[in-house]
């Protein structure tokens, strides 16, 4: 016989007809607006193993059941249609249901175990948690995409260059105004955005990027701005938010922002001016707070002369100017940076790493780098692919390097007449052991000295 109190009518009716059900279910129980029990049928009783003569009316129902989620229905007012509870060494499937008066209020909760042994549901459950597992991945995926990726510690170099920018951005990261970082193509513009927003108070907002230069014209607006239902013809009938709206509370990253159309110029600098925007295809004035972050390769200035780029736009976006030096004005980090992305370039399995010798890093000093960090990265990743063992050599650089590169030339020499003469010399003979991929025998032959004179010269300028 069922223990219980004197029941409300919206208790007893649901009762009744989980009763009509009979054997679907092998025990029940009800708690009231506190999770304190009013009811409990024998069924219950008897897979949990408690006597009949056990009084647990009034009893909290964690008291009972340690882990039952009713009181967490009872306070949010939803229900947990299934799930697996553990009691003791015994596992259920049950179902937990919001009980609610006339008026709608909350007055208690309703737990129903319909399996005692969960093998009936097993095949269920494995692909409800493969599709669990699947979905954490793509949110925890997305999440990242949406997290800065790189710190200014990211950003290498020890150049004076290197520092003074560094003391720009962390002075920039501590206000909220516009950013605008000025740079040739691959100089690492958008690592530096990464890093303002990682040492902003902003970090633990969004971090959204858009390459204004890679999406079509013609979706640019939807891109930025997100597109109300049916909008167009073949526009989906949920709303689509866009890049501004996912940025609410954190940074918005324009890169290429030179490449932008003039009239979606015009809406930008409302959006900046005002915080806020229109989807496409919609009425509504939506909020927003977001940080912008510009990037742009191009003289700008340039482009307001010839109005294909906004003056009050530019302002807008150049509160705070970066000026990012190009490789070829910090050729002294060139060593550092190029160790660094070795580390990144994959390696076959029985090496332990990747190195890089004296001469070869002198060699790439010597290059102009038009495409300054992105083309290093080239450069290395292409003398990797050669290599026959760990070490990347004055030869494997030679050949990597584009056909049509020159030398730079050696900086000014200090010193004395001996001490220009050695570094001439040593120069002059890094540059034929390049012409010849690192032939010792043909350098010789092309500065006409003898193969013994050459090697004495090499290892008196501590050349390998």
């Amino acid at each position: 016989m069922s223990q219980q109190r004197s029941l409300p009518k919206s208790v007893a009716s649901v009762l009744n007809a989980f009763d009509s059900l009979g054997d679907s279910f092998k025990g029940a129980i009800t708690v009231d607006a506190e999770a304190r029990i009013t009811w409990i049928d024998d069924r219950y009783r008897e897979l949990l193993g408690i006597p009949a003569a056990a009084d647990l009316i009034g009893q909290r129902v964690e008291e009972v059941i340690p882990h039952s989620l009713l009181r967490r229905v009872v306070e949010t007012g939803r229900p947990i249609l299934i799930d697996i509870m553990a009691f003791d060494d015994k596992q259920f499937v049950v179902c937990r249901l919001p009980l609610r008066n006339e008026e709608g209020e909350i007055q208690g909760a309703v737990g129903f175990v319909f399996y005692e042994e969960i093998d009936y549901l097993a095949p269920i459950l494995d692909k409800f948690e493969t599709m669990q597992r699947q979905l954490s991945r793509a949110q925890a995926a997305l999440n990242r995409e949406r997290q800065t990726k790189y710190s200014l510690s990211s950003f290498v170099g020890a150049s004076e260059a290197v520092r003074d920018l560094k003391t720009v951005v962390r002075r920039y990261a501590l206000r909220d105004g516009a950013a605008l970082i000025l740079g040739e193509t691959g100089t690492g513009k958008e690592l530096l955005a990464h890093a303002i927003h990682q040492q902003s108070d902003r970090a633990d907002g969004p971090f959204v990027a858009v390459n204004v230069a890679a999406i079509p014209e013609a979706l640019l607006e939807a891109e930025f701005f997100g597109v109300a239902p049916g909008a167009f013809t073949g526009a989906d009938r949920k709303p689509r938010k866009g890049k501004f709206e996912l940025a609410h509370g954190g940074t918005l990253f324009l890169d290429e922002i030179g490449d932008m159309p003039a009239a979606l110029q015009a809406k930008l600098l409302r959006a900046l001016q005002e915080g806020e925007f229109e989807p496409l295809g919609s009425n509504t004035v939506k909020k927003v707070d977001v940080r912008i972050i510009a990037a742009t390769s191009q003289p700008l200035e340039q482009k307001i002369e010839d109005k294909s780029f906004r003056a009050d736009l530019y302002y807008r976006i150049a509160v705070l100017a970066i000026h990012v030096p190009p490789l070829r004005e910090r050729l002294d980090d060139i060593g550092l940076i190029a160790e660094a992305l070795l580390e990144t370039i994959p390696r076959p399995r029985d090496q332990r790493g990747w190195l890089i010798t004296p001469e070869a890093i002198d060699q790439l000093t010597r290059y102009r780098w038009p495409g300054n960090v992105r083309e290093l990265r080239n450069v290395l990743e292409r003398a990797a692919a050669m290599a026959p063992s760990e070490v990347i050599d004055l030869a494997l650089i030679a050949k990597a390097l584009p056909r049509e590169a020159t030398p730079t030339g050696a900086p000014p020499i200090a010193g004395d007449l001996s001490a220009r003469l050695a570094d001439a010399e040593r120069a002059a003979m890094l540059e034929a052991l390049a012409a010849e991929d690192g032939s010792k025998s043909a350098a010789a032959r092309r500065l006409g000295v003898s193969r013994s004179q050459f090697y004495e010269k090499l290892k008196r300028h501590g050349i390998d």
